[in-house]
């Protein structure tokens, strides 16, 4: 009988299997925003190694809290397991007292003892590159840490600006040389400055074989440099990433950088958006579309934009959503499940798998925990398989074909593929009539995130989600009927017939054995 119903079983299992994998479209050469990014900050995330413990504090907010290079090693499974393919870290140079977060510079050209040494980073960037994963370092070349020893040196005194505060925040030339919270603010007119910061950027690069930057307060540096520096490490290696952070909400002021050669911009517009759309029901997506719009408009190429729910200078996301009195798993899974479809590059800072609570700066930094429920987790590594296996949900086009306050439904096209991904950002069940003239005519929708069919029905797609819900559907020739459902009945219908069968011959072979 076991092997009766492993008979039944087996086809069974890998019939419901092969129905429901989303539709696979060959994708094109390998770029960067078919990148996941995880956002780790060094000091909170994994301690793998005690001995660097000195000066530690997991009490003290604002104190070293023991992470560091060998806890992410640890961790690298755990991360490549969620989908993602690029981790982030906070800077990884030598920092003063209590700079646990990495931009108090005390040494641009050693690693911060608390996290390790430069061989155990280099085991880091390695073991990440077998497993197929990029790595980007945080670098600050605006500042230096408040007690720098160049501040003491007589002959340095013209590297820094004079020591003042940015009192106009519309004057560009007060945010590039003004001191931002009181920190020594580099002079990049300075031809010893510039050489020094350039040669040290090569220097990692060649040293470590990292795969990128995130610059950090690009627009308090002049474009002047950033265009030099562009030139000068993508010599060294010539797909090197750049992601620059421009902590503006204007998206034309952000775009002006993209002439400086830099690839990428964080995209502080769309987060804003994303906090305020998906932190509490009932709101409307339709801004989102506006500002797609915009990033169209703007930018060369807004499909490599970093995207975010949360990072380390803003409140965490779940923060927002319990300030609203709203559930945080669910609020972000929608967030996430937009975060994944539209264009950019998804950048999730650690612990956002977990919903991590946090409020303003240093709030927003605890320690990771490993031991939390894992539906956030399951979710995205959900949407991590799908857009590794949907080229539509990085490199197609994006339209939003209905909204109807906070439900929403975007298509995305590429070559031959087509997703639809719906979200119901409501409080209460919809239904979205999508005009066949906006899909085509004989054709189905299937979802990847549950097994719903849609189908053309007097010429409308009608695109049902209960509350707070989302899907995300293949598009593909109407097959006329249901066959996963008819083939499983089929399955299933017969398998209970063998199984009967093969009951009623085992009952009348006992009947023969005992008639014996």
């Amino acid at each position: 009988m076991k092997r009766v119903m492993g008979l039944i079983l087996v086809p069974f299992l890998l019939f419901s299997a092969w129905f429901t994998q989303p539709v696979k479209a060959e994708k094109e050469e390998h770029a960067w925003q078919d990148e996941m990014i995880y956002f780790i900050m060094i000091d909170r995330f994994s301690n793998g190694d005690t001995s660097n413990d000195f000066e530690v504090d997991r009490d003290d907010p604002k104190a070293y809290h023991g992470g560091d290079f060998r806890g992410i090693i640890d961790k690298l499974d755990y991360i490549q397991e969620m989908g993602f393919t690029a981790l982030w870290l906070t800077p990884i140079v030598k920092n003063e007292e209590k700079g646990y977060h990495g931009y108090w510079t005390e040494d641009f050209y050693d690693v911060e003892e608390h996290f390790g040494t430069i061989e155990e980073f280099k085991e880091l960037v390695e073991e990440a590159h077998k497993r197929d994963m990029k790595v980007i370092v945080d670098l600050v070349v605006n500042h230096t840490g408040y007690q720098h020893a160049w501040l003491e040196e007589n002959e340095k005194s013209d590297w820094f600006h004079p020591n003042e505060g940015i009192r106009d925040w519309n004057n560009q030339e007060q945010v590039e040389n003004g001191w931002i919270y009181g920190l020594p603010d580099l002079n990049h007119e300075n031809p010893e400055v510039r050489t020094y910061l350039l040669d040290m950027a090569k220097w990692w690069i060649e040293e470590t074989n990292i795969d990128g930057y995130r610059l950090d307060t690009v627009k308090h540096v002049p474009k002047e440099f950033w265009t030099e520096f562009t030139e000068e490490v993508k010599s060294v290696k010539e797909d090197f990433f750049l992601i620059g952070e421009v902590w503006d909400d204007n998206p034309e002021y952000v775009a002006q950088y993209q002439d400086t050669g830099i690839d990428s911009l964080v995209d502080f517009p769309t987060y804003n958006e994303l906090t305020r759309v998906f932190s509490a029901p009932d709101q409307s997506l339709g801004r989102l579309d506006t500002v797609w719009a915009h990033n169209q408009n703007f930018y060369d190429n807004p499909y490599v934009l970093g995207t975010f729910l949360d990072n380390h200078d803003v409140e965490r996301f779940t923060r927002v959503v319990l300030e609203k009195k709203q559930h945080p798993p669910t609020r972000m899974k929608l967030a996430l499940t937009y975060l994944y479809t539209a264009p950019g590059i998804p950048i999730v800072y650690y612990g956002t798998e977990i919903a991590l609570d946090g409020g303003a700066d240093p709030d927003n930094r605890r320690d990771m925990n490993f031991r939390a429920d894992t539906e956030i987790i399951d979710y995205i590594t959900k949407l991590g398989e799908l857009r590794k296996s949907m080229p539509s949900l990085t490199h197609g086009s994006y339209e939003m074909i209905y909204e109807n306050k906070g439900m929403a439904v975007i298509k995305r096209e590429y070559e031959e593929e087509t997703t639809i991904i719906a979200i119901n950002n409501t409080s209460g069940t919809q239904v979205a009539p999508i005009d066949v003239e906006l899909i085509g005519e004989d054709l189905e929708l299937r979802g990847t995130l549950s097994d719903e069919l849609v189908r053309n029905t007097d010429g409308t797609y009608k695109v049902a989600l209960d509350r707070e819900m989302a899907e995300i559907y293949t598009v593909s020739e109407d097959s006329g009927i249901n066959v996963p459902f008819v083939g499983a009945m089929a399955l299933i219908y017969g398998g209970f017939v063998a199984f009967v069968v093969a009951v009623v011959l085992r009952n009348k072979k006992i009947k023969r054995k005992n008639k014996r």
